[in-house]
């Protein structure tokens, strides 16, 4: 009897201590899932898990080991889609040229293209969202920035929306703002495909001329340009479709294309550019001309590779197609 009491005590025992491993095996690989796909902070709100590995713009992997707390943007895009996500209190730099939102310029300058590089090492901020014209110019300063302990992110040329939603998506990883990245790209998809739609409405494409500096030097934008995909999405022709990207064209061959409509986008430095654009001589048989279909619109809303880009496509199918947007 001893024995066999003994040994269903042993039994017991077994039992108890097997079933405790496994509810403490069960919570640590419950902790440890729950760690790698993020954390949860006192509200409740998730955050993306850190460390992250991307591939930035040069095509290279970078791991960021843990959530930025500073950032530096060396371009205007930049600097938007990092308000957008939510993470402009984070930065402690910009470029000379980053306008929007208004908060921005409460924050130190770091220069433009040429960088400030004392400033920039004695901000000591934890990532650096550069551009590719750095990395191939100034690879020396790059490094300069990494041997510092700066987690560098090369962000690539965009030329399309695609890019943009792409570009999103890199500043959402390495900012820790994965899901307000997720939602941005949502909605301007969403409100693109709205405007797609809606120009399906359109039964005679009209015939746009975008002039992006004045004369006498007149530039326009070709295919791999927003503009001209904006053009596209709303049902509109861009005159300068057969180009690509931003040329040079004489006044002589622009009146041959006998636009519809004519967009500019320096107003933010030329005073009336419709008005200058209306009185040109020779341009007085010009459909454009003539109906005084000639509109200035905001450079940053259709240039810009960021959230914005929607809000420009919008602006320009209620200019050339007042009667189906603008109701």
């Amino acid at each position: 009897m001893k024995k066999w009491l003994l040994l269903s005590i042993m039994v017991m025992l077994i039992s108890v201590f097997t079933i405790a491993c496994g509810n403490a095996e069960d919570k640590a690989t419950d902790e440890n899932e729950t760690t790698l796909k993020s954390d949860e902070t006192n509200e409740g709100e998730t955050k993306a898990a850190f460390p992250v590995t991307v591939t930035d713009g040069t095509g290279e992997e970078v791991t960021i080991e843990s959530e930025p707390k500073t950032i530096v943007s060396v371009i205007p895009s930049n600097t938007e889609i990092t308000f957008a996500l939510g993470q402009g209190d984070k930065l402690i730099g910009v470029d000379n040229y980053s306008n929007y939102p208004p908060d921005v310029e409460k924050i130190e300058k770091i220069g433009d293209q040429q960088l400030d590089v004392e400033k920039i090492l004695a901000l000591q901020p934890d990532l650096a969202l550069v551009t590719d014209f750095q990395h191939e110019n100034n690879p020396d300063i790059l490094k300069q920035f990494k041997e510092a302990g700066i987690d560098v992110i090369v962000i690539g040329s965009a030329e399309s929306f695609e890019n943009v939603y792409n570009t999103i998506t890199l500043i959402g990883q390495v900012t820790g703002a994965t899901k307000e990245a997720d939602t941005i790209v949502k909605e301007m998809k969403g409100r693109l495909a709205e405007i797609k739609e809606q120009a399906k409405a359109v039964t005679e494409k009209k015939a746009v001329w975008v002039e992006v500096s004045p004369a006498p030097d007149i530039f326009t934008t070709g295919q791999d340009t927003f503009m001209h995909e904006m053009l596209e999405v709303i049902n509109a022709t861009n005159t300068a479709g057969e180009q690509k990207g931003w040329v040079k064209m004489t006044e002589e061959e622009i009146v041959t294309l006998n636009p519809d409509v004519i967009i500019t986008t320096y107003g933010y430095y030329v005073e009336n550019p419709a008005e200058g654009v209306l009185n040109r001589a020779g341009w007085e048989e010009v459909p454009a001309i003539k109906d005084k279909q000639v509109f200035d619109v905001n450079n940053d809303t259709v240039t810009r590779p960021g959230p914005r880009l929607i809000d420009g496509v919008e602006t320009l199918a209620k200019l050339i197609y007042p009667e189906i947007f603008d109701k």
